[in-house]
């Protein structure tokens, strides 16, 4: 199985984490796909990583700005949510995407891990706020502690909008995020997300993208604005005991 790795969340020993690949299979239950073959990819990603599968939590995204903090949750009880907060130890979060991007967080002094679903409405209804915000409110986070890595999503070069996305943008205080070439608008949701992370009081330093276009890289990961019919990728974090 082939993953990638963030950088920044690396070169903390205490932490688990992965970014999957198209490699790896297809993770999402809602897809279309054999039940029993996404299982099967799930036992052959928790092998892999190292987690126990049942201690897994995902969520059922509904591109929400909902935040959920995870208690007694594992894999048989997904909560409806876009992101995950938790302390637990031995408890991997997980997001997944086709183009969204996929978020995760860590602050190393409190010991608080989470993971974010961020498409076009996550990013317009500002869900890593809420995510930060509920890391400060449970567990008493300094967003400068915050290390936030941000996974392959679809990128401007191919996040072709209508005009009403445009006009939504523009309401919202977000044309920076829009790029006009000839008639066409193009979003550019990694731009949203980095402003709303540093206005949050993350530290520039601490925000890393991978620059990969997932509509560009189909050979590598599942796009659904190249192909609606589509699996899903992940991001994986969990705190070490």
């Amino acid at each position: 199985m082939k993953f990638y790795y963030s950088e920044k969340l690396s070169s903390f020993t205490n932490l688990l984490h992965a970014f999957t690949t198209k490699e790896c299979g297809n993770l999402a239950f809602h897809v279309g796909d054999d039940k029993l073959s996404v299982q099967k990819q799930h036992e052959l990603l928790s092998k892999e990583l190292g987690y126990e599968r049942e201690s897994l939590v995902y969520m059922n995204q509904i591109h929400s700005d909902i935040v959920h903090l995870v208690t007694n949750e594992n894999f048989t009880t997904p909560p409806t949510c876009d992101a995950l907060v938790t302390n637990k130890i031995d408890t991997p979060l997980m997001v997944m995407v086709a183009d969204c991007s996929p978020i995760l967080f860590y602050d190393n002094q409190k010991r608080v891990i989470a993971a974010a679903h961020a498409g076009r409405q996550g990013a317009f209804k500002n869900i890593v706020k809420n995510v930060i915000d509920k890391m400060q409110r449970e567990f008493d986070s300094n967003p400068k502690d915050i290390q936030v890595s941000v996974g392959a999503s679809i990128r401007a070069c191919c996040y072709e909008v209508g005009s009403e996305i445009y006009d939504e943008a523009k309401a919202l205080g977000l044309a920076y995020s829009i790029e006009k070439k000839e008639e066409s608008f193009y979003l550019n949701v990694g731009a949203i997300l980095k402003k709303q992370l540093l206005l949050c009081g993350i530290k520039a330093e601490h925000i890393e993208f991978c620059d990969d276009c997932t509509c560009c890289s189909t050979n590598r990961y599942f796009s659904y604005r190249a192909q609606a019919q589509t699996g899903r990728f992940a991001g994986v974090i969990m705190l070490r005991g």
